[in-house]
């Protein structure tokens, strides 16, 4: 007689289970007992079904009980509910629509009733108004409500995986949508600051994101449906849907014998056994262990349930099959971006007390100079000795790809020395030469070596600030759109030469803008014999840090915007309401609800939330019709400055109100094209982040006037600033300058005055790379075969090797498409900036005005001073 095995519950785990049960043995009576009509569905799918991405509700049915039949053999028994099981006679007992009441014998017993939502035991919770969702019959409830036309708004309670991404959905379907999270952040698998990157997608499109606020009951108010919060906010909206988390199903088995965890689950060994004989378990409702720490946990995801129920399946059949353990590693995607996350986070480390270090750096997708080139943000975290202990990435293309690597690595004990060694696969469009996953072993290994030492940004708020220096180690332009307080600005070119203004006595705390310079700087100081530390992935992850969403309160209802948003919803066109230049569009002004005590306590509407300032993933050709840009420039692959630059040079030859269109894929455009619009006197019409994370702006060239009645304060003192700058360029160093011309450009693009002053060894930097006949007597010939000729002949400050090392900061400025020094001073000469020669320099070392580049003036030091004294500052180099 065949072997009779009963499998309770389908879907992943479950029907994964029956199906390599039969593969395995052909004789063997599988019985499967699914509760709802469905037994194998895409349940990840369905948040996509309801927003629309997913057309075809039919697409979510895996497997029906006929084809399972039909393919497998196998008994399926739908809207068929196990209530309980007899572990000594080996029956289970049934209630079934069909049969009613009944007992079923086994072999084998493989559990996977899986997991269901949380329902807290609040005031109003049993609202027909309040949805979760689990399966097929509550997508279509949600569906059907959602596509309502009385429905405009949505609250979501939880910020979990489900929770995004039904706030995400119900957004794309057209609805105002808030999401109420207790804890202080998204996403508990990330840690706070890369959870910052998607919360901050979720508030650019227009989601009302609430943080450390509990729900303390609802009201149903009308059609609509009030949340009460912790606070004493109050949220009104058209439907609620509930998503705080789940908890193991297994109720129906507390009086089975079986060994459950302390939350309830299932506990099995690693063969899925569980303490009762011939019994297993798998999926959402198991105990599992960590792969990392090797502590006792539970992973509800679709990838480990699946693998779960193949072993199962293999140990029923006597194959004898392992399960490890799980590491978490899980995607998600929010509007454009895209996170992923494999291992243990620092939050999981801290609780456990195990000591780890971390690294964060911010490479770009694929190679910067082939376009479409997106920047992803990684966080590595590693144990003393080097093993990887989990991995975040958050970017708009090539995450999945990082994070499968290094959990990879992870699954087979690797250490950051083996990401280094990785040999991943390379070509222009997907990749670069050093793979963001190498590079990241590359950092890692660094802390490992002692060759840097490195600061967080929360290390900040303990900082002593009497015996630290906290440096800003990037250009001006950079540090002026934006800084850590309390740092001063040595850029790394010039930090060699300004040494003297650092106390050596005290710890230099340096940032860059990613960590890269940053890192470099370090090496500078602590070979000179300072004590020092970087801030790993620089002042961008310190941005990451300090991330709060905009806030959104005591707004009314705006019935229109929301009736408008899910008619552009309903014709794929998702734009973000209430566009412009920054000035607002209020929609009123809060309504109070009166309470019992006589306070008010505050309204929010979830249809009320608008965003002014920018518009996220609108139709690029709709709005290039509306505002008609007379000019169009593309800064696709330039760095910082680069963007600028260019801003600068075309908006130069515009007529005042004429219209600049640009694009860029520096992610820091977003920002730096706010301040220079400012410091440029220029209106800033449109900035849009396009869902392939590039970023279009619509500038109108003109001055914006302040009003001259404008009052000021009493006792205040106005100060007047020179829009003038001035440079003495005494070196003939390459490194320095590059140094100068970035400066130079970087000023010349805010609207500045710039003009440079070239003596001595710096006139080498101005003269033609060619030969030039001309008469000189013995000393000037001298000079002249002396020194190097041009640009293109300068050597470094240090580390020159022969001239190994000019050559190769010039092949590093051309991989990271950054202009090379011969591009900066023509730029730079484009731009207006004065380059004027020492006359008496000249004089001395016998160089004439034939043997200086054109666009080069001659001049003395009274026209320096005199340029000088109309200047803002003045820097010498």
């Amino acid at each position: 007689m065949s072997k009779k095995v009963l499998i309770v519950g389908g879907v992943a785990g479950g029907a994964s289970a029956a199906a390599r049960l039969r593969r395995l043995d052909e004789d063997v009576h599988i019985v499967m007992f699914e509760r709802d009509p469905y037994i194998s569905f895409a349940n990840c799918g369905l948040p996509y079904y309801i927003g629309g991405s997913i057309q075809d509700r039919s697409k979510l049915l895996v497997q029906t009980p006929e084809a399972m039949h039909k393919r497998f053999n196998i008994d399926v028994r739908i809207q068929s509910e196990v209530v309980s099981i007899d572990p000594v006679n080996k029956k289970v007992r049934v209630e079934s629509i069909e049969k009613g009441s009944y007992e079923e014998s086994y072999d084998a017993l493989i559990l996977s009733p899986g997991a269901k939502p949380i329902r807290p035991n609040l005031l109003g919770i049993e609202s027909s108004k309040i949805h979760m969702l689990r399966n097929i019959p509550d997508t279509d409830k949600v569906k059907a409500k959602v596509a309502a036309e009385s429905t405009r708004s949505a609250v979501v309670i939880g910020g979990g995986f489900i929770g995004v991404e039904m706030a995400e959905n119900l957004r794309e379907a057209g609805l105002e949508v808030s999401l109420i999270e207790a804890g202080p952040q998204i996403l508990a698998p990330f840690d706070t600051e890369m959870s910052s990157i998607l919360a901050k997608e979720l508030d650019d499109h227009g989601v009302n994101l609430i943080f450390s606020d509990m729900v303390q009951g609802f009201a149903e108010v009308g059609e609509q449906i009030q949340v009460q919060l912790a606070s004493g906010t109050v949220l009104q909206s058209d439907m609620v849907l509930l998503a705080i988390g789940v908890s193991p199903d297994t109720s129906f088995l507390k009086d089975s014998g079986l060994e459950f965890g302390p939350r309830g689950h299932i506990v099995v060994n690693e063969r899925m056994e569980t303490n009762l004989d011939q019994v297993y378990a798998v999926g959402d409702a198991v105990e599992v262990v960590d792969f990392v720490n090797g502590t006792k946990t539970a992973i509800p995801l679709a990838g480990p349930a699946n693998k779960q129920g193949r072993i199962a399946a293999d140990n029923v059949s006597g194959l004898g099959t392992t399960y490890k353990g799980s590491q978490g590693t899980s995607i998600i995607k929010v509007f454009g971006v895209t996170g992923a996350s494999t291992g243990n986070n620092e939050k999981t480390l801290q609780r456990l007390g195990l000591p780890y270090h971390v690294i964060y750096i911010h490479p770009s997708s694929h190679a910067t100079y082939y376009p479409g080139a997106t920047p992803i943000s990684m966080k590595l975290i590693f144990d003393p000795k080097g093993t990887v202990l989990g991995a975040q990435a958050v970017g708009y293309s090539g995450v999945d790809k990082r994070i499968d690597d290094i959990a990879t690595v992870i699954r087979f004990r690797g250490t950051v020395t083996d990401l280094t060694e990785l040999e991943l696969s390379y070509a222009p469009p997907y990749s670069s030469a050093k793979d963001p996953v190498n590079m990241a072993g590359f950092a890692a290994e660094n802390i490992l070596q002692g060759l840097t030492t490195v600061f967080v940004p929360k290390d900040l708020e303990g900082r002593d600030k009497n015996n630290t220096i906290l440096v800003d180690v990037r250009s001006e332009i950079e540090h002026a759109n934006g800084h850590i307080e309390g740092s001063i600005n040595i850029p790394v070119d010039d930090l060699r030469g300004r040494l003297n203004e650092l106390d050596p006595s005290k710890e230099i705390w340096v940032y860059c803008q990613v960590g890269l310079r940053g890192y470099t700087a370090s090496r500078i100081l602590q070979q000179k014999g300072y004590r020092v530390k970087n801030l790993t992935g620089g002042y961008k992850t310190y941005q990451m840090s300090q991330f709060t969403p905009k806030k959104k309160d005591n707004l009314t209802p705006n019935v229109d915007t929301a009736v408008a948003s899910k008619e552009i919803a309903a014709t794929g066109a998702m734009t973000e309401p209430g566009t412009g230049t920054g000035t607002g569009t209020g929609t009123g002004t809060g309504t109070g609800t009166e309470t019992g005590t006589g306070t008010v306590t505050p309204t929010v509407n979830a249809t009320a939330f608008t965003a002014n300032s920018s518009t996220i993933g609108a139709p690029s050709s709709k709005i290039e019709t509306e505002l008609a840009p007379d000019s169009v420039l593309d800064a696709c692959g330039l760095c910082c400055p680069g963007p600028l630059i260019q801003v600068k040079m075309s908006m130069d030859p515009l007529l005042d109100g004429q219209v600049l269109k640009v694009t860029a894929s520096d992610p820091g455009f977003y920002e730096d094209i706010k301040a220079w619009a400012r410091m440029s006197n220029h209106t800033l019409l449109q900035l849009t982040k396009l869902p392939t994370g590039m970023i279009e702006a619509y500038l109108r060239k003109g001055v914006i006037e302040a009003s001259a009645s404008a009052p000021t304060g009493a006792g205040e003192q106005v100060i007047q600033t020179s829009n003038a700058s001035t440079m003495v360029v005494f070196s003939g160093d390459l490194d320095k300058a590059i140094a100068s011309f970035i400066i130079a450009n970087g000023a010349a693009s805010s609207g500045k005055k710039v003009t440079m002053f070239f003596t001595f060894w710096g006139l080498n930097i101005i003269r033609k790379d060619e030969k030039v006949h001309v008469n000189k007597n013995f000393i000037g010939k001298m000079f002249g075969a002396m020194m190097p000729r041009g640009s293109r002949k300068l050597t470094l400050s240090n580390m020159n090797m022969m001239g190994m090392g000019s050559k190769m900061i010039r092949s590093l400025m051309k991989s990271k498409n950054i202009s090379s020094l011969e591009e900066l001073i023509q730029m730079a000469i484009d731009q207006g900036v004065e380059i004027v020669a020492c006359q008496m320099s000249m004089d001395l070392m016998g160089i004439t005005r034939e043997e200086l580049i054109d666009g080069v003036g001659i001049g003395g030091v009274g026209y320096y001073l005199g340029q000088a004294d109309q200047s803002g500052h003045n820097l010498f180099i």
